[in-house]
């Protein structure tokens, strides 16, 4: 991503109404060259989590450093720590529970393989891609 699709990008995740927490965790993904970032807002569709953050990243080492920078930017900026973790032996699918959001990291393959969002197409979703 260039610097000003990035910039762009950026400035619109700003002007969301979306919590701090959620805002923070798509800025890591951001950084860290995440795809297909997109935040669907369950609040309302399921008492599992308010907010689902899915992305996607192009390999499994890239997976594990997009839910690192995730866990460090949240613990640092906001004090926040997950309630859990799973999937990182494999890196094609991660869970980071943050209790009130979940951020789902997928390889391409499995991204389409469950596709979270056809099954929350009801849901509120906020796009952060500079394709889109």
């Amino acid at each position: 991503m260039k610097k000003d699709e990035y910039d762009r990008v950026l400035e619109d995740l700003q002007r969301r109404r979306i919590p701090d927490a959620v805002k923070g965790a798509v800025a890591a993904l951001l950084d860290k060259k995440a795809e297909k970032i997109a935040v669907l807002k369950l609040k309302g569709l399921s008492e599992m989590t308010d907010y689902l953050v899915v992305c996607s990243g192009n390999s499994a080492r890239q997976n594990k450093a997009l839910a690192d920078a995730v866990r460090d930017r949240l613990r640092k900026d906001l004090r926040l720590h997950p309630l859990g973790s799973e999937g990182e032996t494999a890196a094609e699918w991660i869970l980071v529970d943050y209790v009130d959001f979940i951020v789902n990291i997928f390889s391409a393959e499995w991204r389409k393989k469950y596709a979270l969002e056809k099954l929350w197409m009801d849901a509120k979703r906020y796009d952060f891609s500079p394709d889109l």
